[in-house]
Formats: structure tokens, sequence, C-alpha cells
């Protein structure tokens, strides 16, 4: 595992601290779902949908279980980075649609792959799971000397949580699984996160619970409960126009202070790996910073919405056909409920 020459800590920190990404893994379901499917169980077609999103088909769950995707998508990316699962310290799985309350995904996906020398967590946030998980991996890595291989994984099956109703939100969901092996490097490596808890009603799904005996007449009152929250539990809802108007502010936002913390120009980014919301979306943040459509990775149009997992999902894709190349400047990008957003900039 290189580090730094000299290889001295400070301050208990690995000073300079960047990543290589070692394998990629990804999983998809069988079933795939098309726009005119989607039209037999709503008032839409395949032109509507195509125009307002850039998606023409998204993969959905056959029995699969969220684990098992994740599980599936990373032996992959162990058996690309040509190590063995007990060398992983530390599992990261980015995750809001886990199987479980407890236990978490990432330990059970522990179990599958066999990596029992690994710590393991989830973390939620939403479709920036995956940027959040890489830098927080990342983190890990630069302060600890003994930790040598991370697997950062995301997995998400939002067919479970989708309201098939709603022609505004179903048209937009898939589900699947990516997964990165990394160990610390001296490479090029840059981050910033933010997030805005003022639009968490924007995007959400409320879980449904149980109730307990004790309740009294009087239930307490909490703000803004009875105008933000009101939809019925475990279906996602969304306000499409302020989820829009953040993510097109969101994406270059994340993505510019991301190469200010790398110390590099915007225009040095080879490649754009955005989040796979909206082709719209993703126009407006290319026209805005200027960048030419042509620097982004587009896989929406094959698997929809994937929430953390669509940023995973479209690195293996265009690394394994050779569109991302060994030494070029990649930034990561998210947005997603929360609201969330963040980005990475690194050297594949």
């Amino acid at each position: 595992m290189a580090i730094r020459p000299g290889g001295r800590l400070k301050w208990g920190v690995f000073e300079l601290c960047g990543i290589n990404i070692l394998g990629t893994g990804a999983y998809l379901p069988e079933i795939r779902v098309d726009n005119n499917m989607l039209a037999d169980l709503v008032d839409t077609s395949d032109e509507w949908i195509t125009t307002r999103t850039g998606m023409k088909q998204r993969h959905m769950v056959n029995g699969e279980t969220t684990w098992y995707m994740g599980a599936m998508a990373s032996k992959r990316a162990i058996e690309d980075a040509g190590i063995d699962a007990s060398e992983i310290g530390l599992i990261v799985d980015a995750t809001i649609t886990s199987d479980f309350y407890t236990p978490s995904a990432a330990c059970v996906i522990q179990r599958e792959i066999g990596a029992f020398n690994a710590a393991a967590f989830d973390l939620n946030a939403a479709c920036t799971g995956f940027v959040y998980s890489l830098d927080t991996a990342k983190r890990f890595l630069q302060t600890d000397p003994n930790l040598k291989y991370v697997l950062v994984v995301a997995n998400e099956m939002l067919s479970g949580i989708t309201d098939f109703t709603d022609r505004s939100s179903c048209i937009l969901f898939g589900d699947g699984a990516g997964a990165v092996i990394i160990e610390r490097s001296e490479k090029l490596y840059g981050s910033w996160l933010g997030a805005n808890g003022n639009l968490a009603h924007a995007l959400y799904a409320k879980l449904a619970l149980n109730s307990h005996p004790f309740k009294s007449g009087e239930p307490v009152s909490i703000k803004n409960s009875e105008t933000e929250f009101t939809e019925s539990p475990a279906k996602l809802v969304q306000h499409g126009k302020d989820v829009y108007k953040f993510a097109t502010n969101a994406l270059p936002t994340a993505s510019l202070n991301a190469c200010k913390s790398a110390g590099i120009d915007i225009s040095e980014i080879d490649v754009f790996i955005p989040h796979q919301a909206n082709i719209r979306i993703i126009e407006t943040a290319s026209k805005n910073l200027n960048i030419p459509i042509e620097k982004f990775i587009l896989n929406l149009q094959n698997v929809g919405n994937t929430s953390g997992a669509s940023i995973p999902l479209a690195f293996d894709k265009f690394v394994k056909n050779g569109h991302i190349k060994r030494g070029q400047k990649c930034c990561l990008v998210g947005f997603g409920a929360g609201s969330t957003l963040g980005a990475i900039v690194l050297e594949y």
C-alpha cells in the first residue's frame, strides 16, 4: 500500500492521502421495464418519459434482496481487484432500502463475501450516498495505517418504495448495485460534501412503525409534521419542482467545490460521473459550467435513477468498456434527498 515518501503520521493523520480504485463491480436484475410497460400502468408514453428524463428502461428485482444485489456487485469488485475478501478491513454500504432495520446491509454482505476481518456499517445519504461513503472510506484509510482495503458498495431496491400510481415519480426509479475496492495512494484527491435539511420534505419515504400501548390522549405536536410529511409510509413522495431547482444548482456547486479542494480547475476534469437522475438536470449543469456534455457519463437511459447506486453502476460500465481510462481526472458528483449533495475529484 503506497504512502507518501516519508510516510509519517501528523497528529494521527496521513498527510495528503488519496485513494486508488483497485476494482469495480456491478449487479443489475434481469427484469427490464421499458417506458411502454409503464405506460400500461399510468397515463404516460415512451415519448413523454424520454423527452423529460432521457430514460428508456430500468431494471427491477425478481426476488432479489438489497443485500443480495450488493453482495453480487461486491464479489465482482473483489475479483476485479484481484484481492482476497479476508484482506478487506472495512465495508461501507450506501443504501436507503435496506432489507432490515437491523442488521445493517453491510454486515449481511460481509457474511456473504467472507470478509470476516472487516468492520461494517450502512450510510444513508440517499442519491449522494456513494459519494458520502467513498469520502468516508478515504478518511478511514487516511487515519488508520493498519487498514489496507475498503469495500464501498451502494445498493438500492427502489421498486420496493415506488408509488406505481404516481406517473411523475414511478417512471424514474430502478434497482441495482455497484461497488468498488479502494486502497490508500498518492493520487490526486479532493472532496466536498453538503446538505440542506430545509428541503427534507422535497423527496422522502416514511417508515411504517408499530404504535406502543402507552400513548396519552394528547400526542406531542411536532412543528411542520402536518404540512410536510403527510403522505403514506413506505412510498417515495417527490415534489418535482423543488427537487429540480435544488439539483440543477447542486451539481455545479459540488463539482466546483471539489475541484477547489483538489487544487485544480474544473476544465481539467476529463470525465464527469454524475448521479443519473434526469438528462435535463445534467444538460443544465453542463451549460452552467461551460463543460461539453460529451464529458458527462450517461447511463440513465438504460438503468433509470438507482439512487446511490447510479454513480458506481455508471463508473463500472464505462471503466469496463474503456471509456474511463487510468490516469484520467474524474469528478463523481451526487445530489438527492435530504437534501444532500457532494462531489469527489480523483485520478483513476
